[in-house]
């Protein structure tokens, strides 16, 4: 982003990080990682999303998958992960895959776009956190997907896959809408 926080731009009048943790808040509770808890991205955040800081974020997706699962509380029976760089995501598709994984709680589940490309979010069954725990670098959960029949949860469009990362992946991303 040449010196931008992609987190920080605004969707829905928002920032883009505040947007992605309301949508969530309407399936389960919130865990949103972030660098430290003075961090704009921590304080643009809506009341009630548990913020978990990330020291060594810059090691990677995996940093912030390990700091994020290792706050859950004992019991919990899956977990979805979503970027929050991904702003065609809707709560209704986050419904969506939240509503087949509770028909299948023993399987990985993944979102893909319209076409089946794979994407996110995924949500992982309860006994993979504990490895999700210990990942380390940044692939994200990559490995994990290997570990279990992964279902694919088809949602509208390219939802599944609109990332933007750069300052001309928004300008094209706003064109379009």
């Amino acid at each position: 982003m040449r010196g931008g926080d992609k987190l920080m731009e605004v969707v829905a009048g928002a920032p883009l990080i505040a947007t992605m943790a309301g949508r969530a808040s309407t399936i389960a509770p919130v865990y949103t990682t972030v660098p430290d808890t003075t961090h704009p991205r921590a304080e643009a955040l809506p009341t009630g999303i548990n913020t978990i800081p990330v020291p060594d974020a810059a090691e990677g997706m995996a940093a912030s998958i390990r700091a994020g699962c290792a706050a859950l509380p004992e019991g919990v029976t899956g977990v979805m992960i979503v970027p929050a760089d991904m702003p065609d995501l809707t709560s209704a598709d986050l419904r969506t895959l939240s509503n087949a994984w509770r028909s299948d709680p023993d399987h990985i589940h993944r979102a893909t776009a319209a076409d089946g490309t794979p994407g996110h979010p995924v949500i992982f069954p309860g006994d993979l956190i504990a490895d999700l725990r210990k990942l380390a670098g940044d692939t994200g959960a990559r490995s994990l997907l290997k570990t279990k029949p992964v279902r694919h949860v088809a949602l509208p469009d390219r939802h599944a896959l609109t990332d933007l990362d750069t300052p001309e992946d928004w300008a094209t991303w706003r064109a379009r809408r």
